[in-house]
């Protein structure tokens, strides 16, 4: 069986690799294809996946239409190339719409439930991996595959994943020692559109004090002003998911890596006026806390590193959590096992 899997954000690297690793070492072939937005091309790198990347993507509005008919074109000729007999995604339009052309099924995962890109892809979709569905959102139930779990849970329950304690040495730290890592968006992505986040005022403040009660790690998308280069994280990429399961907290405008770290028991301040159902649902867990803007999140973040064994009382919640959720890689090898 060829399987041909489209990425759109570093993540979805993370969500399909250890399925492509089990597919493969079955005896199936898999091609990713991908744009250079970030990390993709280096992860799949590190993975030794066989992929083909479609060129940088568009910020403007114009530079995203286009975009639109030429990634869609070129994921068609890549089908026709590889002969898939499936299209994986997370919510990508090009697979769909190639999958359409080339008559073959496309599965995707949806967690965010931005209609816009939904209505791209749904009417060429057979199936919607999903744990839960927007009251709002309106989506046939037989194309839906309602799962208890979340993306993360792909490549971060215990099943896949064990923290690499060489972590340490990397980041330039004495073992055990406290850190926290803090993660920018640039608010470039369709989704982001209309949102907010940490104000420049509020990022100072908070840096300059929690930099008094640990070290600060910070990840951005967009490139650091001089005073705060000093704590820009230098790790390679594929040492992320380590870095979030040793750190004492997490606080960023992401999403996914709010979620990651709610996945691995490391407390998560998420700032972002985007909401999800996933994000709801590990709030009652309380594992991540979300604000829609950085007014409160320092008293938040000191309040946090006041609690006495900060990190055992939130592997406890995570523990919790887990016994509720799926293993979700082995739910997609599964599902596509019966498929075949």
């Amino acid at each position: 069986m060829k399987i041909l899997i489209d990425i759109g954000h570093p993540a979805h690297v993370h969500l399909f690799k250890n399925f492509a690793k089990y597919m493969q070492q079955s005896g199936h072939e898999i091609l990713f294809t991908c744009r250079d937005k970030e990390f993709e091309i280096y992860l799949l790198q590190h993975n030794d996946f066989k992929y083909v990347s479609f060129g940088k993507k568009y910020n403007t509005t114009i530079g995203k239409l286009f975009g639109l008919l030429k990634f869609d074109l070129m994921e068609v000729y890549q089908a026709i190339k590889f002969k898939p007999d499936l299209f994986l995604s997370a919510g990508s339009m090009y697979a769909a719409h190639a999958s359409f052309v080339y008559r073959k099924p496309h599965f995707t995962f949806e967690d965010t439930f931005n209609m816009e890109q939904v209505r791209l892809y749904l009417p060429f979709t057979e199936v919607v991996f999903a744990s839960r569905v927007p009251k709002n959102v309106k989506i046939d139930e037989q194309k839906l595959y309602r799962y208890s779990g979340y993306h993360e849970l792909a490549y971060l329950h215990p099943n896949w994943f064990k923290a690499n304690m060489d972590i340490y040495k990397v980041l330039g730290l004495k073992n055990g020692e406290k850190y926290i890592l803090i993660r920018f968006v640039s608010w470039n992505a369709s989704h982001d559109k209309g949102q907010s986040g940490i104000l420049d005022n509020q990022k100072e403040k908070l840096i300059n004090e929690l930099s008094k009660r640990a070290k600060i790690f910070i990840s951005s998308e967009s490139p650091l002003p001089d005073k705060w280069k000093k704590y820009q994280l230098k790790a390679p990429a594929h040492l992320i998911h380590d870095i979030m399961a040793e750190a004492i907290m997490f606080i960023g405008e992401g999403a996914t890596m709010a979620s990651e770290c709610a996945m691995l028991g490391t407390p998560a301040i998420y700032v972002n006026s985007l909401d999800a159902e996933t994000i709801k649902e590990q709030e009652n867990y309380g594992l991540l806390f979300k604000y829609d803007n950085g007014e409160h999140i320092l008293d938040k973040a000191l309040e946090l590193l006041d609690m006495p064994n900060l990190k055992e009382f939130f592997k406890s919640r995570q523990e919790t959590m887990l016994k509720d959720k799926i293993d979700v890689t082995q739910m997609l090898i599964n599902y596509v096992e019966e498929y075949i």
